[in-house]
């Protein structure tokens, strides 16, 4: 029995955590450091800038940078992947008396909704269960209102800082006191080239992580303080196109079931999204977990057959491709939530921390909230007399968190993706009995197990794809290619993985890879083969985390180029 669990990579998440390193007086000095210039972390460089905007003797104390927000990516948004469709009470909450949604940019209403069970050959159409409702939410882009967060952030005297990667969390004496950026111009040998530009120490008052899926230093933090869940964190992995179409789609298409096996043997579960953006551009998606153990499972390869469907094709025939991109998704739940959501000078914030309805397919305006919510307990511990580095200094946004409409939706659904581990059937039963009963039938805790736990097997998965035509089905590299990857050929390979494993692991790795970053390399005898990796390819989707391996950050300014996911 082959699993990926068993050939992690000699690299752990406390590797990500030191003590600063630059002289006193070369460090970089801001009040609050927020890594991540996702929804999370742009709501609560606005609330807290609001905050200082009222309270200018506060900001005077912070500094001349008072709030800074450092994002890896080219610009806010550049990394940002969701459906998406969104609750839009947080946003009027954000902004009321300044802004309304008619300022804020966006699709408009749900203009109406369908949900099919879906088989090879059928769509037939059901009541949309009560967790997928969207009456009166918005749809938008996420990269594109990520774009406008930070330029009202900026307006409120935040420095946005892009192409910055936060490589290292900097703890002294059991307390954060910043973040280290990463070297920039490195070879692949890590050489200094003549573009070199080394990392520094950013030293903050307060910390803010809101790194969205997969934090890197959100793990890190995690397993430093202590504050793993009941459950190990699971996540799934989401595949999107966005085309350009003949005719307007006028209602947002959900499904469930094919090109997923039924069977909980497979461990395949997910399902498929398909919302207009305006009248001329459509999005679709198809999101899977990570758990699947057939070994030529591909999330990328299952959207394309899904586009195959005759409900599809009557979307998106005649249209044109014009954006790519994947994102893992948070799964576990309510049990795997972090057991605080801050330590001494440290917030978590939104997607990184699991805040996310899975069920609902929700967690934009989660991170939002949790963002507000984060920036309100942080200028608490801002005022004189109060330390953020206290111990239990910042237990107010925990507190807040726990009284929120977030914990009582995530408390309701806390079983719902555990149930469908037992097939899509049973678990649909199971889901619609909580639903019911707003989660109190089955009462207790399901168990998760960590994706990469899965064993593998092999059933001949792959026989069902579709070819790729280049026109209506793609293959990996060309839609790489679509989501604007910047990343150097020649940087440093950022992608820890073992790299002599039992060839099933390997194959696994290839196929669930939606950016061909993963191949299987030589055969070195008794089952085993080589890796073979080409970091450059990479999208930063996170699934490698998932399956065995550890995505690191890599030099600010790479990976995708997002502008209409």
């Amino acid at each position: 029995m082959a699993r990926p669990i068993d050939f992690a990579p000699p690299f752990g998440a406390t590797d990500a955590v030191g003590a600063p390193t630059d002289p006193r007086d070369e460090r970089i000095e801001v009040g609050v450091a927020i890594v991540g210039a996702g929804p999370g972390g742009l709501a609560c460089a606005i609330r807290l800038g609001q905050l200082l905007e009222e309270h200018p003797e506060v900001r005077e104390r912070l500094g001349e940078v008072p709030i800074a927000v450092l994002e890896k990516g080219k610009q806010p948004g550049s990394h940002l992947l969701s459906g998406a469709v969104v609750n839009p009470r947080p946003l009027r909450q954000l902004f009321r008396g300044r802004l309304t949604m008619a300022d804020i940019p966006t699709y408009g209403e749900v203009p109406g909704e369908s949900v099919y069970l879906m088989s090879r050959r059928s769509a037939v159409r059901i009541p949309p269960p009560p967790t997928m409702r969207n009456h009166g939410n918005v749809i938008l882009s996420i990269s594109e209102l990520g774009r406008f967060l930070a330029e009202q952030a900026e307006s409120l005297g935040v420095a946005v800082l892009p192409e910055t990667a936060a490589t290292k969390l900097l703890v002294e004496h059991g307390r954060v006191v910043g973040v280290r950026t990463g070297d920039r111009g490195r070879g692949r040998e890590r050489e200094p080239l003549s573009t070199f530009e080394p990392g520094g120490d950013v030293v903050a008052a307060l910390t803010v992580l809101a790194e969205g899926t997969q934090g890197f230093l959100t793990g890190a933090a995690i397993e430093q303080f202590g504050l793993e869940g009941e459950n190990p964190q699971i996540w799934a992995l989401g595949v999107k196109e966005v085309w350009r179409v003949p005719k307007p789609l006028r209602r947002i298409v959900h499904t469930m079931g094919w090109p997923l096996r039924k069977s909980a043997g497979y461990g395949e579960f997910g399902g498929s999204f398909i919302y207009p953006m305006g009248d001329e551009l459509v999005t679709v998606g198809f999101v899977a977990g990570l758990e699947a153990k057939d070994v030529e499972f591909s999330v990328h390869d299952v959207l394309q057959e899904f586009k195959t469907h005759r409900l599809v094709w009557k979307i998106l025939g005649g249209g044109e491709r014009v954006a790519w991109g994947a994102k893992t998704i948070t799964e576990g739940g309510f049990h795997s939530l972090p057991r605080r959501f801050n330590a001494p000078g440290l917030l978590l914030v939104g997607e990184g921390a699991g805040i996310v309805n899975v069920p609902r397919l929700k967690g934009v305006h989660y991170a939002l909230e949790s963002g507000r919510l984060a920036a309100d307990a942080a200028f608490r511990t801002l005022q004189r007399g109060e330390v953020p580095s206290r111990v239990g200094a910042l237990d107010s946004y925990d507190e807040s968190l726990r009284s929120s409409r977030i914990w009582k939706e995530l408390y309701e659904v806390r079983n719902m993706r555990q149930a469908f581990d037992k097939g899509f059937f049973v678990g649909g039963a199971m889901a619609s009995m909580m639903t019911v009963t707003k989660g109190r039938m089955p009462n207790g805790r399901f168990p998760t197990h960590p994706n990469s736990a899965a064993p593998l097997m092999r059933t001949g998965r792959a026989s069902s794809y579709t070819k790729p035509d280049g026109k209506y089905v793609f293959d990996k590299l060309s839609s790489v290619f679509a989501s604007g990857n910047r990343t150097r050929d020649d940087q440093p390979n950022h992608l820890k993985v073992t790299t002599r494993v039992r060839r099933p692991v390997a194959e696994a790795w290839e196929w669930m890879c939606p950016a061909h970053v993963y191949e299987v390399g030589r055969d070195l005898g008794g089952g085993m083969v080589s890796v073979e990796i080409t970091p450059s390819n990479c999208v930063q989707c996170g699934a490698i985390t998932a399956k065995g391996g550890q995505l690191t950050p890599p030099e600010g300014g790479s990976g995708p180029e997002y502008t209409l996911t």
